[in-house]
Protein backbone atom coordinates (compact mmCIF):
# COMPACT_ATOMS: atom_id res chain seq x y z
CA UNK A 1 0.00 0.00 0.00
CA UNK A 2 0.91 3.33 -0.51
CA UNK A 3 2.33 5.56 2.44
CA UNK A 4 -0.05 8.51 1.80
CA UNK A 5 -3.68 7.99 1.99
CA UNK A 6 -4.60 11.32 1.78
CA UNK A 7 -3.79 14.65 1.07
CA UNK A 8 -5.41 15.08 4.24
CA UNK A 9 -2.69 13.15 5.80
CA UNK A 10 -1.05 16.30 6.80
CA UNK A 11 -0.05 18.42 10.04
CA UNK A 12 -2.79 21.61 10.35
CA UNK A 13 -0.92 24.40 10.28
CA UNK A 14 0.32 23.67 7.10
CA UNK A 15 -3.34 24.72 6.65
CA UNK A 16 -3.12 28.09 7.60
CA UNK A 17 -0.19 28.76 6.58
CA UNK A 18 -0.69 28.02 3.47
CA UNK A 19 -4.09 30.00 3.26
CA UNK A 20 -1.90 33.04 4.73
CA UNK A 21 0.38 32.85 2.27
CA UNK A 22 -2.15 32.69 -0.90
CA UNK A 23 -4.00 35.98 0.52
CA UNK A 24 -0.93 37.74 1.24
CA UNK A 25 1.82 36.68 -0.33
CA UNK A 26 1.20 34.58 -3.02
CA UNK A 27 4.49 35.59 -5.45
CA UNK A 28 6.73 34.19 -3.09
CA UNK A 29 9.56 31.88 -4.77
CA UNK A 30 10.96 29.54 -2.21
CA UNK A 31 13.34 26.63 -2.04
CA UNK A 32 13.67 23.60 0.82
CA UNK A 33 15.99 21.45 1.33
CA UNK A 34 15.49 18.16 3.36
CA UNK A 35 18.36 17.54 5.86
CA UNK A 36 19.04 14.60 8.35
CA UNK A 37 20.59 15.71 11.97
CA UNK A 38 21.60 12.96 12.99
CA UNK A 39 23.56 9.13 12.21
CA UNK A 40 20.84 6.56 10.29
CA UNK A 41 21.59 3.17 10.61
CA UNK A 42 22.24 2.54 6.99
CA UNK A 43 22.71 5.58 4.03
CA UNK A 44 19.38 7.09 3.29
CA UNK A 45 20.64 7.28 -0.19
CA UNK A 46 19.39 3.82 -0.35
CA UNK A 47 16.14 4.76 -0.63
CA UNK A 48 15.77 7.11 -3.42
CA UNK A 49 14.31 5.00 -6.03
CA UNK A 50 11.18 3.61 -3.29
CA UNK A 51 10.95 7.50 -2.41
CA UNK A 52 10.17 8.66 -6.08
CA UNK A 53 8.02 5.94 -6.48
CA UNK A 54 5.94 7.05 -3.21
CA UNK A 55 6.32 10.91 -4.80
CA UNK A 56 4.78 9.48 -7.87
CA UNK A 57 1.87 7.92 -5.88
CA UNK A 58 1.81 11.76 -4.06
CA UNK A 59 1.64 13.36 -7.21
CA UNK A 60 -1.64 11.70 -8.28
CA UNK A 61 -3.67 12.50 -5.38
CA UNK A 62 -6.27 15.51 -5.42
CA UNK A 63 -8.44 16.07 -2.51
CA UNK A 64 -11.97 14.66 -2.66
CA UNK A 65 -15.14 16.28 -1.89
CA UNK A 66 -15.31 14.82 1.28
CA UNK A 67 -12.42 16.03 2.67
CA UNK A 68 -12.88 19.73 1.19
CA UNK A 69 -16.82 19.78 2.89
CA UNK A 70 -14.15 18.60 6.31
CA UNK A 71 -11.92 21.13 5.89
CA UNK A 72 -14.48 23.88 5.52
CA UNK A 73 -16.46 23.06 8.47
CA UNK A 74 -12.90 24.65 10.15
CA UNK A 75 -13.88 28.13 11.20
CA UNK A 76 -10.81 29.47 10.14
CA UNK A 77 -10.32 28.45 6.39
CA UNK A 78 -12.04 30.21 4.27
CA UNK A 79 -14.13 29.38 1.26
CA UNK A 80 -11.55 30.46 -1.94
CA UNK A 81 -9.16 28.97 0.33
CA UNK A 82 -11.12 25.27 -0.21
CA UNK A 83 -11.63 26.62 -4.10
CA UNK A 84 -8.16 26.75 -4.50
CA UNK A 85 -7.22 22.99 -2.58
CA UNK A 86 -9.88 21.53 -4.92
CA UNK A 87 -8.10 22.22 -8.16
CA UNK A 88 -4.39 21.80 -6.35
CA UNK A 89 -2.09 19.10 -7.11
CA UNK A 90 1.63 18.11 -6.67
CA UNK A 91 3.76 19.07 -9.52
CA UNK A 92 6.85 16.75 -9.69
CA UNK A 93 8.80 19.35 -11.90
CA UNK A 94 8.91 20.98 -8.38
CA UNK A 95 11.15 18.56 -6.64
CA UNK A 96 14.02 16.78 -7.14
CA UNK A 97 15.02 13.50 -5.34
CA UNK A 98 18.90 12.45 -5.65
CA UNK A 99 21.87 10.62 -3.90
CA UNK A 100 24.58 12.91 -3.79
CA UNK A 101 28.44 11.82 -2.06
CA UNK A 102 26.39 9.12 -0.37
CA UNK A 103 23.58 11.52 1.19
CA UNK A 104 19.80 11.52 0.41
CA UNK A 105 18.96 15.06 -1.16
CA UNK A 106 15.36 16.70 -1.58
CA UNK A 107 14.62 19.82 -2.70
CA UNK A 108 11.81 21.81 -3.67
CA UNK A 109 12.31 25.14 -5.58
CA UNK A 110 9.50 27.05 -7.07
CA UNK A 111 6.21 28.71 -5.55
CA UNK A 112 5.53 28.91 -2.36
CA UNK A 113 1.69 28.40 -2.27
CA UNK A 114 3.25 25.08 -4.81
CA UNK A 115 5.76 23.38 -2.86
CA UNK A 116 5.14 24.43 0.59
CA UNK A 117 3.56 21.52 1.63
CA UNK A 118 5.77 18.52 0.48
CA UNK A 119 7.23 18.77 3.75
CA UNK A 120 5.25 16.86 6.01
CA UNK A 121 5.03 14.20 3.10
CA UNK A 122 8.71 13.86 2.20
CA UNK A 123 9.67 13.89 6.06
CA UNK A 124 7.08 11.02 6.88
CA UNK A 125 7.50 8.62 3.43
CA UNK A 126 11.49 8.91 4.25
CA UNK A 127 10.73 7.62 8.25
CA UNK A 128 8.49 4.96 6.84
CA UNK A 129 10.63 3.51 4.30
CA UNK A 130 13.86 3.78 6.48
CA UNK A 131 11.50 1.76 9.03
CA UNK A 132 10.62 -0.77 6.84
CA UNK A 133 13.85 -2.08 6.42
CA UNK A 134 13.80 -3.54 10.52
CA UNK A 135 11.69 -6.38 11.55
CA UNK A 136 8.48 -4.72 12.37
CA UNK A 137 7.43 -7.86 14.73
CA UNK A 138 10.13 -7.11 17.17
CA UNK A 139 9.39 -3.49 17.17
CA UNK A 140 5.64 -3.46 17.95
CA UNK A 141 6.29 -5.83 21.14
CA UNK A 142 8.77 -2.77 22.13
CA UNK A 143 6.62 -0.20 21.00
CA UNK A 144 3.35 -1.22 22.83
CA UNK A 145 5.30 -2.37 25.73
CA UNK A 146 6.46 1.34 25.76
CA UNK A 147 3.16 2.44 24.62
CA UNK A 148 1.45 0.93 28.09
CA UNK A 149 4.18 2.19 30.20
CA UNK A 150 3.26 5.57 28.94
CA UNK A 151 -0.57 5.10 30.08
CA UNK A 152 0.10 3.67 33.32
CA UNK A 153 2.40 6.74 34.06
CA UNK A 154 -0.32 9.34 32.47
CA UNK A 155 -3.42 7.40 34.25
CA UNK A 156 -1.18 7.47 38.08
CA UNK A 157 -0.70 11.31 37.13
CA UNK A 158 -3.98 11.97 36.61
CA UNK A 159 -4.87 11.03 39.95
CA UNK A 160 -2.80 13.34 41.65
CA UNK A 161 -4.94 16.61 42.77
CA UNK A 162 -5.32 19.00 39.87
CA UNK A 163 -3.31 22.67 39.30
CA UNK A 164 -5.54 25.53 38.60
CA UNK A 165 -5.36 24.61 34.80
CA UNK A 166 -6.26 21.33 33.31
CA UNK A 167 -3.00 18.89 32.00
CA UNK A 168 -3.82 18.42 28.16
CA UNK A 169 -1.76 16.90 25.34
CA UNK A 170 -1.76 16.40 21.79
CA UNK A 171 0.02 13.87 19.50
CA UNK A 172 2.55 15.89 17.39
CA UNK A 173 3.57 12.44 15.33
CA UNK A 174 3.26 12.95 11.97
CA UNK A 175 5.84 13.70 10.53
CA UNK A 176 8.79 11.49 12.20
CA UNK A 177 6.48 8.33 12.70
CA UNK A 178 7.97 4.96 12.59
CA UNK A 179 4.42 4.05 9.98
CA UNK A 180 1.34 5.37 9.53
CA UNK A 181 -0.37 1.80 10.98
CA UNK A 182 1.61 2.37 14.10
CA UNK A 183 0.72 6.23 14.83
CA UNK A 184 -3.45 5.33 14.20
CA UNK A 185 -2.94 2.53 16.92
CA UNK A 186 -0.76 4.79 19.35
CA UNK A 187 -3.77 7.54 19.02
CA UNK A 188 -6.56 5.25 18.55
CA UNK A 189 -5.19 3.64 22.20
CA UNK A 190 -4.52 6.99 24.06
CA UNK A 191 -8.03 8.19 23.16
CA UNK A 192 -9.45 5.26 24.50
CA UNK A 193 -7.57 4.89 27.85
CA UNK A 194 -6.57 8.53 28.54
CA UNK A 195 -9.71 10.22 26.78
CA UNK A 196 -9.73 13.13 29.63
CA UNK A 197 -5.48 13.96 28.78
CA UNK A 198 -5.14 13.57 24.91
CA UNK A 199 -7.28 16.77 23.57
CA UNK A 200 -6.27 16.30 19.37
CA UNK A 201 -3.67 15.42 17.02
CA UNK A 202 -2.20 17.55 14.01
CA UNK A 203 -2.69 14.88 11.79
CA UNK A 204 -5.89 16.06 10.13
CA UNK A 205 -6.19 12.64 8.55
CA UNK A 206 -6.29 11.13 11.66
CA UNK A 207 -8.25 13.89 13.51
CA UNK A 208 -11.30 13.31 10.75
CA UNK A 209 -10.75 9.26 10.91
CA UNK A 210 -11.26 9.14 14.72
CA UNK A 211 -13.59 12.24 15.86
CA UNK A 212 -10.18 14.26 17.00
CA UNK A 213 -9.75 17.90 17.36
CA UNK A 214 -7.16 18.83 14.81
CA UNK A 215 -4.33 21.01 16.67
CA UNK A 216 -1.77 23.44 15.08
CA UNK A 217 -1.09 27.13 14.11
CA UNK A 218 2.04 28.18 12.41
CA UNK A 219 5.70 27.16 12.14
CA UNK A 220 9.11 28.74 11.40
CA UNK A 221 8.49 28.62 7.72
CA UNK A 222 5.71 31.31 7.95
CA UNK A 223 7.79 34.06 10.05
CA UNK A 224 10.97 32.73 7.81
CA UNK A 225 9.46 33.73 5.08
CA UNK A 226 8.51 37.47 6.00
CA UNK A 227 12.65 38.11 6.21
CA UNK A 228 12.51 38.27 2.40
CA UNK A 229 9.51 40.65 2.15
CA UNK A 230 10.08 43.62 4.38
CA UNK A 231 12.65 45.58 6.00
CA UNK A 232 14.91 42.75 8.02
CA UNK A 233 14.11 44.53 12.11
CA UNK A 234 10.08 44.72 11.29
CA UNK A 235 9.59 41.08 9.95
CA UNK A 236 8.28 39.32 12.96
CA UNK A 237 5.52 42.30 13.95
CA UNK A 238 4.31 42.32 9.95
CA UNK A 239 4.24 38.39 10.03
CA UNK A 240 2.28 38.78 13.27
CA UNK A 241 0.06 41.01 11.82
CA UNK A 242 -0.93 39.19 8.53
CA UNK A 243 -1.60 36.41 10.78
CA UNK A 244 -3.82 38.30 13.39
CA UNK A 245 -5.95 40.08 9.81
CA UNK A 246 -6.76 36.81 8.35
CA UNK A 247 -7.51 34.91 11.05
CA UNK A 248 -9.46 37.74 13.34
CA UNK A 249 -9.19 36.03 16.53
CA UNK A 250 -8.73 32.32 15.73
CA UNK A 251 -5.39 30.07 15.52
CA UNK A 252 -3.72 32.76 17.86
CA UNK A 253 -0.76 30.69 19.69
CA UNK A 254 2.74 32.39 18.07
CA UNK A 255 5.74 30.39 17.80
CA UNK A 256 8.64 32.74 19.45
CA UNK A 257 12.17 30.98 18.27
CA UNK A 258 12.57 31.91 14.71
CA UNK A 259 15.35 34.61 16.05
CA UNK A 260 15.21 33.74 20.08
CA UNK A 261 12.73 34.32 22.40
CA UNK A 262 14.55 37.83 23.89
CA UNK A 263 14.06 39.12 20.19
CA UNK A 264 10.93 37.71 19.70
CA UNK A 265 9.21 39.45 23.38
CA UNK A 266 11.05 42.60 22.18
CA UNK A 267 8.93 42.67 19.26
CA UNK A 268 5.84 41.27 21.25
CA UNK A 269 4.37 44.39 22.97
CA UNK A 270 1.06 45.12 24.55
CA UNK A 271 -0.93 44.97 21.65
CA UNK A 272 0.44 41.63 20.49
CA UNK A 273 0.10 40.42 24.19
CA UNK A 274 -3.46 41.38 23.88
CA UNK A 275 -4.27 39.87 20.48
CA UNK A 276 -3.13 37.11 20.73
CA UNK A 277 -4.02 33.72 23.42
CA UNK A 278 -0.63 32.74 23.63
CA UNK A 279 2.83 31.30 23.15
CA UNK A 280 4.03 28.24 21.37
CA UNK A 281 8.31 27.04 22.85
CA UNK A 282 9.98 24.79 19.80
CA UNK A 283 13.84 25.45 21.39
CA UNK A 284 16.01 25.88 24.39
CA UNK A 285 15.30 25.10 28.27
CA UNK A 286 11.48 25.12 28.32
CA UNK A 287 11.39 26.06 32.03
CA UNK A 288 13.11 28.83 31.47
CA UNK A 289 11.31 30.07 28.55
CA UNK A 290 7.96 29.34 30.41
CA UNK A 291 9.04 32.00 33.31
CA UNK A 292 10.37 34.55 30.53
CA UNK A 293 6.55 34.53 29.26
CA UNK A 294 4.80 34.98 32.61
CA UNK A 295 7.34 38.05 33.57
CA UNK A 296 6.62 39.58 29.86
CA UNK A 297 2.70 38.97 30.90
CA UNK A 298 3.25 40.10 34.27
CA UNK A 299 5.15 43.37 32.94
CA UNK A 300 2.58 44.12 30.38
CA UNK A 301 -0.34 43.68 33.42
CA UNK A 302 -1.77 40.92 31.79
CA UNK A 303 -2.85 37.72 33.69
CA UNK A 304 -1.25 34.72 33.25
CA UNK A 305 -4.17 32.65 33.61
CA UNK A 306 -5.48 34.58 30.22
CA UNK A 307 -3.28 32.95 28.18
CA UNK A 308 -1.92 29.65 27.28
CA UNK A 309 1.61 28.10 26.80
CA UNK A 310 1.97 25.45 24.32
CA UNK A 311 5.00 23.31 24.38
CA UNK A 312 6.26 20.85 21.64
CA UNK A 313 10.30 20.62 21.64
CA UNK A 314 11.48 17.06 22.02
CA UNK A 315 9.29 16.30 24.99
CA UNK A 316 8.26 12.87 26.29
CA UNK A 317 5.63 12.33 28.87
CA UNK A 318 7.84 12.78 31.84
CA UNK A 319 9.12 16.39 30.79
CA UNK A 320 5.28 16.90 30.03
CA UNK A 321 4.19 16.31 33.42
CA UNK A 322 7.10 18.29 35.21
CA UNK A 323 6.81 21.30 32.67
CA UNK A 324 3.00 20.75 34.21
CA UNK A 325 3.64 21.09 37.98
CA UNK A 326 5.93 24.33 37.36
CA UNK A 327 3.33 26.27 35.48
CA UNK A 328 -0.25 24.48 35.91
CA UNK A 329 -1.31 26.84 38.81
CA UNK A 330 -0.12 29.99 36.87
CA UNK A 331 -1.06 29.98 33.03
CA UNK A 332 -3.14 27.80 30.59
CA UNK A 333 -0.81 25.10 29.02
CA UNK A 334 -1.12 22.68 26.32
CA UNK A 335 1.73 20.02 25.40
CA UNK A 336 2.62 18.69 21.74
CA UNK A 337 3.96 15.37 22.08
CA UNK A 338 5.43 13.91 18.69
CA UNK A 339 8.29 11.66 17.89
CA UNK A 340 7.90 10.35 21.50
CA UNK A 341 4.53 9.20 21.07
CA UNK A 342 4.72 7.84 17.50
CA UNK A 343 8.45 7.00 16.99
CA UNK A 344 9.67 4.92 20.48
CA UNK A 345 10.05 1.56 19.46
CA UNK A 346 13.79 0.86 20.66
CA UNK A 347 15.29 2.04 17.40
CA UNK A 348 16.99 5.11 17.35
CA UNK A 349 14.51 7.46 14.95
CA UNK A 350 15.57 9.76 12.16
CA UNK A 351 16.12 13.52 12.91
CA UNK A 352 15.01 14.74 9.79
CA UNK A 353 13.60 18.40 8.91
CA UNK A 354 12.76 19.88 4.93
CA UNK A 355 13.47 23.77 6.27
CA UNK A 356 12.44 27.12 4.40
CA UNK A 357 16.59 28.15 3.06
CA UNK A 358 15.63 30.85 0.35
CA UNK A 359 12.65 33.22 -0.45
CA UNK A 360 12.73 35.23 -3.64
CA UNK A 361 16.12 34.48 -4.19
CA UNK A 362 17.37 35.54 -0.68
CA UNK A 363 18.62 33.64 2.33
CA UNK A 364 16.22 33.04 5.46
CA UNK A 365 17.20 31.59 8.68
CA UNK A 366 16.07 30.39 11.82
CA UNK A 367 17.75 31.17 14.70
CA UNK A 368 17.07 28.57 17.51
CA UNK A 369 17.52 28.58 21.17
CA UNK A 370 19.10 25.80 20.86
CA UNK A 371 23.00 24.69 19.52
CA UNK A 372 22.56 23.23 16.09
CA UNK A 373 19.17 23.94 14.84
CA UNK A 374 20.15 27.27 13.23
CA UNK A 375 19.37 26.58 9.22
CA UNK A 376 20.74 28.53 6.42
CA UNK A 377 23.33 28.04 3.73
CA UNK A 378 24.53 31.55 4.05
CA UNK A 379 26.80 32.47 7.52
CA UNK A 380 26.78 36.56 5.78
CA UNK A 381 23.15 36.93 6.64
CA UNK A 382 22.96 34.77 9.70
CA UNK A 383 25.93 37.34 10.86
CA UNK A 384 23.20 40.04 9.98
CA UNK A 385 20.26 38.76 11.47
CA UNK A 386 22.30 38.08 14.88
CA UNK A 387 23.67 41.83 14.55
CA UNK A 388 20.49 43.09 14.10
CA UNK A 389 18.57 41.10 16.26
CA UNK A 390 21.28 40.85 18.95
CA UNK A 391 20.69 37.38 18.99
CA UNK A 392 24.40 35.71 19.77
CA UNK A 393 23.26 32.51 21.46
Amino acid sequence: MPIVKSLLENDLYKFPMWQTMLHKRPETLAEYEFVCRNTPAYPLADLVKDVQAELAHLYSLRFTDDELNYLAGLPFLKADFIGFLAGFRFQANYLQVSAESGQLRIRAVGPQIQIMNFEIFCLYIVSELYFRRFDPAVLLVEGRRRLHEKIAVLKTFAAEPALRHPFEFFDFGLRRRAWGAWQEEVVTTLQQTVPTLLKGTSNVYLAKQLGLTPIGTMAHEYVQSYQAHVRLRDFQRVALEDWAQEFRGDLGIALTDTIGMEAFLRDFDLYFAKLFDGLRHDSGDPFAWGEKAIRHYQQLNIDPNSKRLVFSDSLDISKAIALYRQFGGRIQLGFGIGTHLTNDLGVQPLNIVMKLMRCNGEPVAKLSDSPGKTLCQDAAFIAYLRHVFNHFV
